[in-house]
């Protein structure tokens, strides 16, 4: 992922992908949700912290879901 922004459309596309990755509980998928819902610049730091933690497998999963 680059450090490119994202929105929070994307954001919530993304959680969205990631509960079918992870699960809803997972905290990156939380993060996510979080941050597509108040769009703060805190949650969406903790949700990006949050998705590049995730194996490098599930990070391609998750962007290939979300690509248009």
């Amino acid at each position: 992922m680059d450090e490119t922004t994202i929105d929070g459309v994307a954001m919530g596309r993304l959680a969205k992908a990631l509960v079918f990755i992870c699960g809803p509980a997972h905290l990156a998928t939380v993060a996510l949700q979080a941050a597509a819902a108040s769009g703060s610049e805190r949650d969406i730091k903790n949700a990006r912290a949050r998705f590049l933690k995730l194996k490098p497998g599930e990070r391609k999963a998750a962007l290939t879901m979300i690509a248009d």
